[in-house]
């Protein structure tokens, strides 16, 4: 609604500045999206003589073709390699996460809580600094270029799901604990059917968070693998740049390609997301 003063002008009302600061924003996030989709509809000679701002004419899926085709890169395997990889890790993280959490959070044991603040602190190393060690470590297991290289670092939880976990689940009214107890509730039970159940919101927040991370991880691919056979997406598409030619109308393919699982996951889950980081944000206030 417009105001009006007591000169009878009226007023920008403050709705009208949020919605258009918000809506520059979107531009500027939707705005490299945008150009890598069409860039990637164009051909490398359109590409390389026209603007870069200009709409694909005529819109071509040669660059598409080429990389599910395996001309340049085996793609499909590197989206295969990738799902398995973040569906694997997914699983072990919610897994070992809740129960690590449920430990802390909930049972009582000998230097429960020195052991907790230890464990957090590994928060504070640079993941750089365990690249070597854990690289010497798939050596002398004999895992390096392997499916397992990929999740194993990984799989068993993580110090930043395990605080979140461990902060929700101390929130949770020790009156419902009690009274799961007096029914005769184990701690298996207790975990299963009433902490879990009640604590979605954040697990869901953590499931979002680690397949966004691990789907568009790097650096530990890059180092742990070599040549194509268990390549995840991320590497393939740097490997789509060579020397001489940068590929650019392939590299914006193939990045349209991966961010389409995050998108579809989006829209479908948009109602989900946004509850679960609005509940999880205002949880910890």
């Amino acid at each position: 609604m417009i105001s009006v003063d007591r000169t009878g002008r009226t007023r920008l009302p403050g709705a009208v500045l949020t919605y258009a600061v918000l809506i520059l924003g979107a531009l500027s996030v939707l705005g490299p999206f945008a150009l890598s989709a069409m860039t990637s509809l164009k051909s490398p000679q359109q590409f390389a003589s026209g603007a870069p701002l200009s709409l694909p004419d005529p819109v071509t899926l040669e660059n598409y073709a080429t990389l599910l085709s395996g001309t340049t890169a085996d793609f499909t395997r590197a989206f295969a390699v990738t799902a398995g990889v973040v569906v694997i890790v997914l699983v072990g993280q919610m897994l070992f996460s809740v129960m690590a959490a449920f430990a802390f959070a909930r049972i009582d044991f000998p230097g429960r809580d020195a052991l907790f603040w230890v464990y957090l602190t590994t928060l504070m190393v640079p993941p750089v600094v365990t690249v070597v060690p854990l690289y010497l470590m798939m050596v002398q297991l004999g895992l390096r270029n392997t499916f397992w290289a990929l999740v194993l670092p990984y799989v068993f939880g993580s110090p930043y799901a395990i605080f979140l976990l461990r902060e929700y689940f101390r929130s949770i009214s020790q009156d419902i604990i009690d009274a799961a107890r007096l029914d005769g509730a184990g701690t298996w039970t207790l975990l299963t059917r009433i902490v879990v159940p009640l604590s979605r919101p954040i697990i869901t927040t953590l499931a979002i968070i680690t397949f966004v991370s691990h789907w568009n991880n790097f650096m530990w691919p890059l180092i742990v693998t070599t040549g194509p056979k268990w390549q995840v997406i991320t590497v393939a598409t740097a490997g789509l740049q060579s020397q001489y030619n940068g590929n650019w109308t392939l590299i914006m393919a193939a990045t349209t390609l991966a961010i389409a699982p995050l998108i579809v996951i989006f829209a479908i889950f948009n109602k989900q997301i946004v509850s679960s980081i609005s509940i999880s944000i205002t949880g910890f206030r």
